[in-house]
């Protein structure tokens, strides 16, 4: 099974909405995320107070990031709430605990027939909570809206992929994670542009794999030992964008991206086709990208020899793609322990990168993954695609050698990089075709940059 999905209000599966990750091309949805009643009487609803001891039983004293402590505001639930059955609440119980955390006054008459649907899918509150609290000022329609979105999000899907290849490349993530609800859900149910979270993997001897029901325990989600999900829910709950608003919810691939080792491993195989080549989307589409540079959910802790390590952020291949103009560092502990030339270090490292997202050389792009390293050697050609902005974009084939995915890569690839890597790159290709250089060329020379002169 899947993350689960009402039947009484989606009968087919699926999940995601829309085309564009664009921030603007949002703007064309409704906006349905408020979860408070427009329909009849409501009023403001409480604030909750989520510590680190009441989430994960850890006293706050023991958190060195501060935002990982405690958060207090209005919309999220305690994670023993969103644990519990709606069966053993009953419909009056979930009822009240809706009505409670949106500022509502609903009656039982007029939505016992959806919360009967809940409890008799044995759910818990959690996953009813982030199903019905962005359409809870329309609940006439909740059925009808919920059912819409899956069969357009199916069907765009479904289009989107053709001949081995993504026709376009702004696809919307399949789940989002739902900071309120603490539950991973399809996109279609939140139709909202989640923040971004990016974050360095640690060695596999520092990590371990965790079943969380924030996923329905669909797949084990690989995360620093030390680190904790209920404490990043916090921490991002805490973080504010440039215009004071809240995340609400967040793209985290561990969590959102189908992992190794689930239950549905044949799923994995499919999703990844699509989902991995295109989650440069979420982090281009992103209303902010929260940065983890130590390890997810990690303090923040750079030393002199953190950016020759394997592990650091600026060396792993996916995070080319990851880097925007505006990052939000997370893990800050408060402490100003930071050798002045490490951070100076890390600021330049920063600055070069976001730089290099306004070239239109492929040879930049070609030199800064020259630096990186990756678990898979077939990684770094597919954190290539996106970046390079290809007509269309091949699919994430895990059977492909390196060479082959540049060389399908390079038939998709625009005209001007085409002809960049014609008239600049200083060999002929040793491969295939030797007007363009072979991957492996590309990655065991150095490059050179063309100089340019006014006449």
């Amino acid at each position: 099974m899947d993350l689960p999905e009402p039947t009484t209000a989606v009968d087919t599966k699926g999940e995601s909405d829309g085309l564009s990750g664009q921030a603007s091309d949002y703007g064309d949805e409704e906006d349905s995320s408020s979860g408070y009643s427009t329909d009849g009487e409501y009023a403001t609803p409480p604030e909750v107070t989520l510590t680190s001891f009441t989430e994960t039983g850890k006293d706050e004293s023991t958190i060195p990031v501060l935002k990982q402590r405690s958060y207090t505001g209005i919309g999220a639930i305690s994670s023993v709430l969103a644990d519990t059955l709606c069966a053993d609440l009953g419909a009056d119980g979930v009822l009240k605990e809706l009505n409670t955390a949106l500022g509502t006054s609903y009656n039982l008459d007029s939505v016992i027939s959806i919360l009967d649907s809940y409890i008799a899918q044995n759910f818990d509150f959690g996953t009813a909570y982030a199903y019905l609290r962005p359409y809870w000022n329309d609940i006439r329609n909740i059925e009808d809206r919920l059912r819409t979105q899956e069969v357009e999000d199916r069907e765009m899907r479904r289009n989107v992929l053709t001949d081995g290849r993504i026709t376009h490349r702004h696809v919307r993530p399949r789940r989002v994670w739902d900071l309120c609800a603490n539950r991973v859900v399809p996109y279609w149910v939140a139709c909202r542009p989640p923040w971004g979270i990016s974050h360095a993997w640690v060695d596999e001897n520092e990590r371990m794999d965790v079943m969380t029901s924030i996923n329905v325990c669909e797949w084990p989600v690989p995360m620093p030992k030390d680190a904790n999900l209920g404490l990043i829910r916090i921490e991002m709950l805490n973080t504010r964008s440039n215009r004071g608003l809240q995340a609400e919810y967040a793209s985290l691939d561990v969590l959102c991206l189908r992992q190794e080792g689930g239950k549905n491993e044949h799923l994995r195989l499919d999703e990844w086709k699509l989902d991995v080549p295109t989650i440069g989307a979420v982090y281009e589409g992103a209303e902010r990208v929260v940065y983890y540079f130590n390890g997810l959910g990690r303090p923040l802790d750079l030393t002199p020899d953190y950016f020759e390590s394997d592990r650091c952020w600026f060396r792993r291949a996916w995070t080319l793609q990851e880097m925007t103009i505006s990052p939000i560092i997370a893990g800050v502990t408060g402490k100003d322990v930071v050798d002045t030339l490490v951070q100076t270090r890390f600021d330049q490292e920063l600055d070069l990168l976001q730089r290099r997202l306004e070239s239109t050389s492929i040879l930049h792009y070609v030199s800064e993954m020259q630096n990186r390293v990756s678990t898979k050697p077939l990684d770094k050609v597919a954190g290539l695609a996106y970046p390079l902005r290809p007509f269309v974009i091949p699919i994430y084939d895990p059977k492909q050698s390196p060479e082959e995915a540049w060389e399908v890569l390079m038939d998709v690839m625009g005209f001007q990089y085409q002809t960049q890597l014609l008239f600049h790159y200083p060999e002929p290709g040793d491969g295939k075709k030797r007007w363009r250089p072979s991957w492996l060329q590309l990655m065991s020379q150095r490059i050179v940059f063309p100089q340019y002169h006014s006449i």
